[in-house]
């Protein structure tokens, strides 16, 4: 039996023109759909003069959007940590029914608009709700008040952490958790120094991206949080508010603080992926050797 030419044998063989051609449309998708507009959210908030910048981020709404912003995302994403380790240790390293259940539980933000998930937390908390009722005699505000937008953040960002961690912990399997409990440690030893340091790459890298989706977070937030300026208008709702009022250099500014933090984010994503990629390729070394 006569064998192939090495040339067909090589997926990436082909013609240099191909090659560069396909570089050359990534490129240009790269540079008028990512790069030209982030150059020209700078721009604007910069163009007249670095006093109008300065002052349009630390005027009161603005500063208060930035508070909320950031107490949404300090409750969220601490939230989503303890929920994103415990159901990814669940599902990876135990055999128990409704796994599959909660697999698409988690996967739910990701299939169901944030406007949709904003409009049912309007239905359950919301003055005409099902609770609502109830919270009205305790005095108690959910809708239009920061607690329905630290739940609408909680619901967009749950899936990130979980789903970072549950192929890792997969792919490294139960046979260093087993030989610690045979060694005698107990199950939150086995945590703390076993599991954990061989996830917190991917851990590290869930939380990023909860992160930065928190503080991004527009649509559910828009529902729920009623536009009051000064109160419940986080950075995003306030950039929109700002641009709906022709205040273009304003909202531009503060757009440009937004944008700042997906370039931080983008670096830091770009660090943790590369030492993910080598925990999850050590993992399924050890998975074969064994």
């Amino acid at each position: 039996m006569s064998q192939l030419p090495p040339n067909l044998l090589d997926s990436r063989a082909e013609p240099a023109w191909v090659r560069r051609l396909l570089i050359g449309v990534a490129l240009v998708f790269l540079a008028l759909f990512l790069f030209l507009p982030l150059v020209s959210v700078f721009f604007e908030a910069f163009k007249k003069g670095w006093h109008v910048y300065v002052a349009a981020i630390t005027e009161p709404d603005a500063w208060s959007a930035i508070v909320l912003t950031l107490t949404a995302a300090v409750i969220a994403v601490p939230l989503n940590l303890v929920f994103g380790v415990s159901a990814a240790w669940a599902i990876a390293k135990f055999d128990f029914r409704g796994k599959s259940v909660l697999l698409t539980l988690i996967d739910l933000p990701f299939s169901v608009s944030p406007v949709i998930a904003g409009l049912i937390y309007v239905l359950v908390f919301g003055l005409q709700g099902w609770c609502g009722e109830w919270l009205r005699d305790h005095d108690v505000k959910v809708i239009f008040a920061v607690p329905g937008i630290v739940l609408a953040t909680i619901f967009v960002t749950f899936p990130f952490v979980a789903r970072e961690l549950i192929p890792l912990m997969q792919a490294q399997g139960q046979e260093q958790e087993e030989a610690a409990r045979v060694l005698g440690a107990s199950g939150w030893q086995t945590f703390w120094k076993v599991t954990l340091p061989n996830v917190k790459w991917a851990l590290l890298y869930g939380v990023i991206l909860c992160n930065a989706r928190a503080m991004g977070e527009f649509g559910a937030v828009s529902v729920v949080s009623g536009h009051i300026r000064g109160q419940t208008n986080t950075l995003p709702l306030h950039i929109e508010i700002l641009y709906n009022e022709y205040q273009f250099a304003a909202s531009f500014a503060v757009a440009s603080l937004l944008a700042s933090l997906a370039l931080v984010s983008l670096v830091l994503k770009f660090i943790v992926e590369r030492q993910v990629r080598k925990q999850v390729a050590l993992a399924q070394e050890v998975g074969v050797s064994s």
